[in-house]
């Protein structure tokens, strides 16, 4: 028996349910967690950037909730390419995903901005990001365009999963419209962000977050309720993430709702 077979990899078992719990230095995604090999940037960061020492923990996790505790043992040069090496250090565990699973869809805005949304709703918890287009979206990603700035949207939102410990990788989707993603969703409720809605809940856990402009009067009058995030006007980025933070709050007990 392989030991990512044993009982110890199940959220009962014995032993830490989250990566966070074992005080490691770093996190990277690997795809075996037998074989361990770690990708190129990976292996750079850990060394070169980290300077990590010999015998420092890092857990390695593939991104679909199962992880384990590794021992960083150095490095070593072939040719060009320099080789990070991590032994086991524990059983394979198991991070059972919570319920219900949070997505926050959002118009993107000008500049790094959309980079800036990504990162923080991965580090919030949030389980799935959507790219959306709006009546009154100023920025349009179609063709190479779109596809490139997915790529690059779920390449930030792996490298904040790591960072903060995430043993599950979101979800980075788009371009959507909102039928569109209503549709995806289903039977789960979609919820716009907008003045004069009512508090966020886990009974909507999907909320999506419309341009600076706000949503055309079309849009919020097609049938999906509304969802207020505060009395202030907030910005379209920080709106997107405040939609995250209160629905993982809820999810977590962090806050009751009203």
């Amino acid at each position: 028996m392989r030991d990512r077979d044993v009982p110890e990899r199940s959220r009962s078992g014995p032993g830490p349910v989250s990566p966070a719990a074992v005080g490691a230095v770093a996190q990277v995604f690997v795809t075996d967690l037998d074989e361990l090999a770690v990708a190129p940037d990976d292996e750079r960061h850990l060394a070169q950037v980290l300077r990590l020492r010999p015998g420092e923990v890092v857990v390695a996790s593939d991104g679909q909730g199962q992880w384990r505790p590794c021992r960083f043992t150095g490095s070593t040069t072939r040719g060009a390419r320099l080789t990070t090496i991590l032994e086991p250090d524990g059983p394979v565990m198991t991070s059972v995903r919570l319920q219900p699973e949070v997505t926050v869809g959002f118009v993107p805005v000008k500049g790094g901005r959309p980079e800036w949304v990504v990162q923080k709703l991965t580090e919030a918890g949030v389980d799935r990001i959507v790219v959306l287009q709006s009546q009154r979206a100023v920025v349009r990603w179609e063709g190479e365009r779109r596809t490139k700035a997915l790529e690059r949207l779920q390449r930030v939102a792996r490298e904040a999963a790591a960072q903060s410990r995430r043993p599950w990788l979101p979800e980075v989707l788009g371009v959507d419209d909102l039928d569109d993603l209503a549709n995806r969703l289903a039977p789960v409720p979609l919820s716009l962000a907008h003045h004069g809605g009512r508090p966020p809940s886990l009974q909507a856990p999907a909320v999506a977050v419309g341009p600076e402009g706000g949503w055309d009067s079309s849009e919020t009058a097609s049938g999906w309720p509304l969802v207020s995030l505060g009395a202030n006007v907030l910005r379209a980025e920080t709106a997107a993430v405040a939609a995250g933070l209160l629905l993982c709050a809820l999810r977590e007990g962090l806050v009751r709702p009203c």
